[in-house]
């Protein structure tokens, strides 16, 4: 796979409470994803971006939510949501980036 679709496949990390208690808890970093990345593609961008071992992969689709204004109504797009369980000795670091 080229280095050009590693880049692209990892969209943002997702930073809430919940994800914060999942990184703490059991070492586990959750990224928003291309649609169309399966789990081999996703641990190895997550390997070659950040430098650190990644043990297993967990996917889900987020479906995009119906919402209304006042021009009418709208449709938010789907997104695919990646669960990284990374080793032990390994961190990921977001503060200061860009």
């Amino acid at each position: 796979m080229g280095n050009e679709k590693l880049f692209t496949l990892i969209k943002s990390p997702i930073i809430t409470e919940q994800t914060a208690l999942l990184g703490e808890n059991l070492k586990q970093v959750v990224f928003k994803v291309d649609l169309s990345a399966n789990k081999r593609e996703i641990k190895q961008a997550v390997e070659k971006l950040f430098n650190v071992e990644v043990l297993k992969v967990t996917t889900s689709v987020v479906k995009g939510k119906t919402k209304r204004n006042r021009f009418g109504v709208y449709k938010k797009s789907n997104y695919k949501k990646a669960f990284v369980s990374i080793s032990e000795d390994s961190e990921i670091q977001f503060e200061g980036i860009n």
